[in-house]
């Protein structure tokens, strides 16, 4: 049923049956059979590009000869090495603009080596298996507290914990996982994957997990740093931007990064209420995801606008075909002026825009839409922590994520950088390196 606040949103917009069909695993995995082939056109190249390119840095010719070889589990070792959550990264890395970009097959031939699915097929295979890959060194005696259950928070802690030392990690949400948990798209990772990851990580031993804490609230960073004898800050970025326009207030508006948490967490995706016209406002991954989910829901009408043109749009190519291909409207070089309705959106109002010596401008010129649900994607931001020195918007590091705070470290999207999972991943693996470098040599 409809809210009377806001009409034009409603559940159960299709059957329950083709919604939950259309959020199936977007790539299903590789069978064996399929493996062996993929990975057969792998050149193993000496002095590899795809390496390079990738951020965690996984030897990618080794762990595909691995598969060649029918070692699927000593791929998926050879991966962990440098990215525990090579299992969350294989779903969800931008590989087309990665490793997948630089093969030499994708240069040659314009079809590169799928190293997404490969490394999907090798993770799976020894998460698949009983116990833990990886053994604890013995106890160092130190403590460090990690706050941010997300990608960087949650790698730290597991090269902690193998080093020998006791985390405790912090997380301001319920559920352990971070953006993995709340902030991907469904169809990317399926049947509960995130929340199975962050168990399967759990079982190195030593990680103590606390929810429902969060920094500023119930945690002050003094204390923190007086009871553990180090920090890592892996708290991404909490703020979300506000939508710059007349009757942004207005029932109906609201931030996709909410509506794709409630999505993560509803076990019941018929009874998710969606608009009938949806425009998401921006040009990045979530704004993508938004629109592609709510149209996976049943919205008659979804349009992504973005101010920009195409080719500035932070979601890579890939991304703005799969939206397109899902029925999605992409609005290039449009900004939002207005949110018009009488207490709930009805429509909006966009002005045409163009770049010039100073900067973006309107031209005037304005189109509307109808829009009785209205999605803003427009970047997201650092809830600022006192005494933490700042690089702009996020936390200042130098080397492996040391801040200007004694004794703290920070990485993932709260420090300056790309804010992917890939990248997040590695500045928790090499803060947790330095943090152990640092207590050992005390």
């Amino acid at each position: 049923m409809s809210s009377p606040l806001t009409p034009g949103i409603a559940a159960g917009r299709l059957p329950a049956e083709e919604i939950t069909s259309n959020f199936d695993d977007l790539h299903a995995p590789l069978d064996h059979h399929e493996a062996a082939v993929a990975a057969d056109r792998c050149y193993f190249c000496y002095d590899a590009p795809c390496v390079t390119a990738c951020p965690t840095e996984i030897d990618i010719p080794l762990f595909i000869r691995q598969i060649a070889t029918g070692q699927p589990e000593a791929a998926a070792k050879t991966i962990f090495d440098q990215n525990i959550f090579g299992g969350m990264c294989a779903r969800v890395c931008p590989t087309e603009e990665l490793c997948e970009e630089a093969c030499v097959r994708e240069m040659a031939e314009g079809r590169p080596v799928e190293i997404g699915r490969l490394q999907r097929h090798a993770t799976d295979s020894l998460m698949a298996r009983q116990g833990h890959p990886y053994v604890r060194a013995a106890e160092t005696g130190k403590r460090v507290a990690v706050v941010g259950a997300g990608p960087a928070g949650l790698s730290c802690a597991h090269r902690l914990a193998m080093k020998g030392h006791a985390v405790t990690v912090y997380d301001a949400r319920e559920r352990a996982g971070g953006l993995n948990e709340y902030g991907i798209a469904a169809y990317k990772s399926t049947e509960d994957f995130a929340a199975r990851e962050v168990e399967w990580l759990l079982g190195i031993g030593g990680i103590t997990i606390e929810t429902g804490r969060a920094l500023g609230e119930d945690l002050s960073l003094d204390t923190l740093r007086d009871e553990f004898d180090a920090v890592f800050l892996g708290v991404g970025l909490a703020a979300v931007n506000a939508l710059d326009a007349e009757g942004a207030d207005k029932a109906g508006v609201d931030d996709a990064v909410s509506f794709i948490a409630e999505l993560r967490q509803t076990s019941d995706l018929a009874t998710l209420p969606v608009g009938r016209n949806v425009v998401v406002i921006g040009g990045g991954m979530t704004a993508i995801d938004a629109a592609v989910q709510s149209k996976l829901l049943g919205a008659e009408n979804v349009t992504l606008a973005y101010r920009r043109g195409r080719d500035r749009m932070g979601a890579s190519k890939y991304e703005q075909d799969l939206a397109s291909s899902k029925g999605v409207r992409i609005i290039d070089r449009v900004m939002p002026v207005a949110v018009h309705g009488n207490g709930s959106a009805v429509e909006i109002e966009m002005e045409y825009t163009e770049e010039g010596p100073d900067g973006l401008s309107g031209t005037g010129e304005r189109l509307r839409l109808p829009a009785d649900q209205v999605f803003r994607a427009i970047g997201q931001t650092l809830v600022p922590y006192e005494g933490v020195e700042l690089d702009g918007r996020k936390i200042a590091v130098t080397g492996a994520g040391r801040t200007s705070v004694p004794g703290v470290w920070a990485g993932g999207d709260c420090t300056p950088g790309e804010d992917l999972t890939v990248v997040a991943v590695a500045e928790g693996r090499d803060a947790a390196e330095d943090i152990h470098a640092a207590l050992m040599a005390k």
